[in-house]
């Protein structure tokens, strides 16, 4: 009986019949964090944290997001499927919001704004109905936490009901009024904040804390949303000092400072792992809910402005590291979109490959791997303005406006997407543009039926 309790224990065997030698799995995600926006690619920033993660892991030089906005990114995130396919073509807004249409239904299920060239509906809460990769690792026995931003609805469909056994610092809101005290008109998180305390800071703690006081036989999974780097620009005050004394004015040197405290609480975090000893069998994934609300440069558009599909928009920072699987300072140019997280998460957790229905994405392991994944499409959507979607295989990326326009691109030739080839590569667009209206044919024409 002693060998066999020795033989279990070196197994990582647990009570409850899981072993321990799966991967903890933290999934950090920044909200409104630019392609741009960090050290090794514009010098304007200090990010020595997500720098040496990137020297440390594998660095996606093309990740995106299908809808590049807040609560669709999300819910695809957390789904593995297009946003728009679940009906959520643009983020949940305050029911006050100037323009603003209810549905009505069970708690005003869908939204529309007037001056929507579509008069697209779109969710107010991700449906519970939906399966999210915090259910499918409670199947695989870990346990889960959710620090942070949620932006999927409101009490009744947070965290906690859509698989997350614990969660911190979570409010409805899509972002604060400030990132010092009170930070929320209402349903604050932070009640008892000290007045000089910054919001970063203590989404931080609270999964420091985590870490730090974990004390199950079961793996976990740590998500942590940031409300950083949303605006408004209020920047924690020793960085904002140190970019104004670089030179840096104004929203920039309060929005650099945003950057930089985000990238100290990975940081922070990243030590956390390592003093309990489990950094290297804990998996980081560290993504962007959309591009930055600033200049993207090199790339075209961003968060606002009416050219989300655009690469300034849609393209952001992801880096993955997977101790022993991911090769150091390792980079690809494959195209990849957050429907891709949820099955490389099941896969990581359960060494199989995903196989549940209605997921959209695809594993990233043999990417993680040093291979490769078989070219696909990849289809994006914006939601109540003129640019509408897009497609992209490979170099090539058509977009698709309500007005009639069409754009098409080689990225690789021309990542600014500034010259317009639909009239010249005639072939290779009208192809594309087949694909896109078969998609639109199968997924957007179901948002139309809903009832307004």
């Amino acid at each position: 009986m002693k060998k066999e309790l020795l033989l279990a224990s070196l197994l990582g065997a647990t009570l409850n019949g899981f072993s321990q030698q799966k991967p903890n799995i933290v999934v950090l995600f920044v909200d409104d964090w630019g392609w741009a926006d960090l050290g090794n690619r514009n010098s304007k920033f200090h990010t020595p944290n997500i720098d040496q993660l990137k020297k440390d892991g594998l660095e996606f030089t093309r990740a995106y997001i299908s809808t590049a906005t807040s609560s669709p990114s999300r819910a695809t995130l957390l789904t593995g499927k297009e946003a728009v396919r679940m009906q959520m073509v643009r983020h949940i807004y305050e029911n006050k919001e100037k323009g603003l249409i209810s549905t009505g239904g069970e708690n005003n299920e869908f939204q529309y704004f007037a001056n929507d060239p579509a008069k697209l509906p779109s969710r107010s809460y991700l449906p519970l109905k939906e399966v999210t990769y915090a259910e499918r690792l409670k199947e695989m026995g870990y346990y889960n936490m959710f620090v942070g931003k949620w932006h999927l609805g409101e009490e009744s469909h947070f965290p906690t009901k859509q698989g997350f056994d614990a969660m911190y610092g979570t409010c409805e809101h899509g972002h604060p009024s400030s990132y010092y005290p009170p930070f929320f008109k209402t349903n604050n998180p932070f009640p008892n904040a000290g007045k000089n305390e910054y919001l970063t800071d203590l989404v931080s703690a609270g999964a420091e804390r985590f870490i730090k006081e974990y004390n199950k036989t079961q793996p976990f999974s740590l998500t942590v949303w940031y409300y950083g780097v949303h605006g408004p620009q209020v920047g924690r005050k020793d960085y904002v000092e140190q970019y104004k004394k670089e030179g840096l004015t104004g929203k920039d040197a309060e929005y650099a400072a945003m950057v930089s405290t985000v990238d100290e609480s990975i940081g922070r975090i990243r030590l956390e792992l390592k003093a309990k000893g489990i950094e290297k069998n804990t998996v980081i994934i560290l993504y962007s809910d959309q591009g930055g609300e600033f200049s993207n440069a090199p790339l075209r558009g961003g968060k606002i402005g009416g050219f989300t599909i655009c690469e300034g928009g849609s393209r952001v920072p992801l880096i993955v590291l997977y101790p022993g699987i991911t090769k150091a300072g390792s980079v690809t140019e494959t195209p990849v979109q957050n429907i891709d997280i949820y099955p490389t998460i099941v896969e990581i957790a359960s060494g199989k490959k995903c196989k549940d229905k209605g997921v959209n994405g695809v594993s990233l392991m043999p990417i993680l791997k040093g291979g490769n994944i078989k070219s696909r499409n990849l289809y994006f959507f914006r939601g109540y303005e003129d640019q509408y979607c897009a497609i992209m295989n490979g170099d090539w990326k058509l977009i698709k406006y309500h007005s009639g326009l069409f754009e098409f691109y080689n990225l690789k030739t021309d990542v600014g997407e500034t010259t317009n080839l639909v009239d010249l590569e005639v072939k290779k667009a009208n192809k594309m543009k087949k694909e896109l209206a078969e998609w639109e044919n199968e997924v957007v024409k179901n948002i139309n039926k809903i009832n307004r």
